[in-house]
């Protein structure tokens, strides 16, 4: 959420920067400064009468000593009339200040100056990419038809325990799964990062102080008898830890690794687009997440960005990293970075991570502040997260891009992990 001062001081800036987005925050903009104007209003006018109260009630124990009863009883009649007043002024002050924060969440984060403009995904900026794409042999099938094939990953079995979009994985493919959480652990906590194993569900509290909430609810699986969410993945509740929190400022950056299950509903999500792991309800994913002091964020950004592309590196893996676009980047972000592998079989690129910067956007809503100086104010501070990674497509990536006609190669850094070599 943005600051009000910072929307009152920037009004013209921040409407032009928003249409990088897609945003037209003028309207909103406007109605939320009527609001704020209101709000002071009220507030002068309700500081004035609480002044004349006090002011009265000193009034009415004078007259009471000076035995004029009458002019005291008249004075009480003027006080309560006063509190009658004060009461009323503070509900009108409440339902504005509700009314505005309302309209406050549903203004997206500024994006950084260096976000191209687009409309979509189409219109990202590829950074730099890695790696040479492999020329398969003419019997190459994908990873659905690999995982029938070695009986490592099963669709049809998820589909009848549960639905479409949670597949069973089986054999030396569990094993896999668990090989690449094991190792994107181990390169986190190398980097730095404190291992957290959080809730799989969350309150709508935390929901809304990560953006999730109000802006993603059909993303997310509810729970209508607990009013929980299950989680769409660990930062919200990592960096829900923080919430209401205040930091030393030498204790940042605060470093933050965790693997869990994530849930998604991806409503609408059908075709060849999003067939086999392309698309899935539940998933695996270690995440990194990152408090840090605003002066920088810039610069842990660039560390986190360097830490997924190394673990796509350590796995052979050909990849690009795209700068998104105003179009496509997310409501709560101030710039962020995708990574895509490609996958052979398929001849396509699959996104497997996202990495972005908040700056001040979530730690706002959250009530993050860290305490720099004595007797200086605590300041807001800067939350990042990225993922490191996200299983489902890395692994489809890995079948299809290693499949040869005597099995499907495991990446050497995998092997002390997995125990085997090949899938065969």
């Amino acid at each position: 959420m943005l600051h009000l001062k910072f929307i009152r001081e920037n009004q013209a800036l921040l409407v032009e920067r928003l249409k990088l987005k897609n945003f037209d925050a003028f309207q909103l903009i406007s109605k939320i400064i009527q609001l704020d104007d209101q709000r002071r209003q009220t507030q002068n006018i309700q500081d004035n009468k609480q002044a004349e109260g006090k002011r009265l009630s000193g009034k009415i124990g004078a007259l009471i000593n000076s035995g004029k009863q009458e002019d005291a009883n008249k004075s009480k009649t003027d006080s309560s009339r006063l509190k009658e007043e004060i009461k009323t002024l503070n509900n009108q002050m409440q339902e504005i200040s509700s009314t505005m924060e309302s309209l406050l969440i549903q203004i997206p984060n500024i994006p950084h100056e260096s976000v191209p403009p687009g409309k979509g995904e189409q219109d990202n900026f590829e950074e730099r990419r890695y790696g040479v794409i492999p020329e398969l042999e003419a019997s190459a099938i994908p990873h659905w038809d690999l995982g029938k094939k070695y009986d490592i990953l099963d669709f049809e079995l998820g589909n009848k325990l549960t639905g479409a979009g949670f597949p069973v994985f089986k054999g030396k493919g569990a094993k896999l799964q668990r090989a690449l959480i094991q190792f994107f652990l181990d390169e986190a906590i190398k980097a730095g990062y404190r291992e957290i194993i959080p809730p799989l569900m969350v309150n709508e509290a935390s929901g809304f102080g990560t953006g999730q909430l109000p802006d993603k609810e059909g993303q997310m699986y509810y729970i209508p008898s607990e009013n929980y969410y299950l989680i769409p993945t660990s930062e919200v509740p990592i960096t829900n830890m923080y919430r209401n929190v205040i930091l030393e400022a030498k204790d940042l950056p605060v470093k933050n690794t965790s693997y869990t299950p994530c849930f998604r509903r991806e409503a609408g999500s059908y075709g060849k687009d999003v067939r086999g792991l392309n698309r899935v309800h539940q998933f695996d994913k270690v995440e990194i997440v990152q408090i840090v002091h605003p002066d920088k964020s810039y610069d842990c950004l660039d560390e986190m960005v360097s830490h997924v592309e190394q673990l796509l590196r350590k796995l052979e893996l050909p990849f690009r990293i795209m700068r998104l676009c105003g179009g496509d980047i997310s409501f709560t972000s101030a710039l962020t970075f995708d990574f895509e592998v490609y996958s052979a079989a398929q001849q396509k690129w699959l996104e497997v991570s996202s990495v972005s910067n908040f700056e001040d956007f979530q730690a706002n809503r959250l009530k993050l502040r860290f305490h720099e100086e004595s007797g200086k104010k605590n300041k807001i501070a800067h939350t990042l997260n990225g993922s490191a990674l996200a299983l489902p497509r890395i692994v489809a990536a890995l079948l299809e891009n290693n499949q040869t006609s005597q099995g499907i190669k495991i990446p050497a850094v995998l092997v002390p992990y997995t125990g085997f070599k090949m899938i065969d």
